[in-house]
């Protein structure tokens, strides 16, 4: 079986498609979950601004917690679920935001359960009832799901396919680019594959 992963991006599910037509189409999973996490963004950031009528600011309570909505709830600490539940004791609004950050974490579930076939039972649920969530954010969230439906559940069915790799990589090569701004090509690109893994040091030499 071929095997594509990628962004949900409809150029790159075209450009599959077209050059790429039997292969199977796998949303990766990062890039799920990152669509949970920027929900959870928005839905913080516009209750914010309805609540307080200004962008987040230090001392603010939901501004205070951005990081913990956006973290893996297995991963908060007792003192951190204390900040989190003594910033939403004021305002019946912003438990609004905890439900979104409860819908990221569904999503994210999803991926982190150890059984593939439970796992998408999960991400069916998701397909479901999120587009019909009253809430903007996790309904426009579950709208683009919906029409990566395939892609979406293919993750399950092809051994938790992904590009985490590529990503990864991608993510060195920029940081060093940046960093170090190269202008030389070809010490640029052995540099590349070095930190890539892809030469041993003497060649540097």
């Amino acid at each position: 079986m071929k095997i594509a992963a990628l962004d949900p991006f409809q150029g790159y599910k075209s450009a599959i498609d077209d050059q790429l037509e039997d292969a199977v189409a796998v949303l990766d999973a990062f890039h799920v979950v990152k669509l949970g996490t920027a929900a959870v963004d928005e839905c913080r950031r516009r209750i914010q601004q309805e609540t307080l009528g200004h962008r987040g600011r230090k001392g603010d309570p939901l501004y205070g917690i951005q990081k913990l909505l956006r973290a893996g709830a297995e991963k908060l600490t007792d003192k951190q679920w204390t900040r989190f539940e003594n910033a939403i004791a004021a305002r019946l609004e912003e438990h609004l935001v905890v439900y979104v950050a409860s819908c990221a974490q569904q999503l994210r579930s999803a991926y982190r359960h150890p059984n593939t076939a439970e796992g998408r039972k999960i991400a069916e649920k998701v397909l479901a009832t999120f587009a019909s969530c009253p809430i903007p954010e996790i309904a426009r969230l579950g709208r683009t799901l919906k029409r990566w439906r395939q892609a979406f559940l293919a993750y399950f069915d092809t051994a938790r396919s992904n590009n985490g790799g590529t990503e990864a990589m991608n993510g060195l090569i920029e940081l060093h680019r940046v960093a170090r701004g190269f202008r030389n090509r070809e010490s640029y690109r052995l540099r590349m594959l070095l930190i890539g893994g892809g030469l041993a040091s003497p060649h540097l030499r």
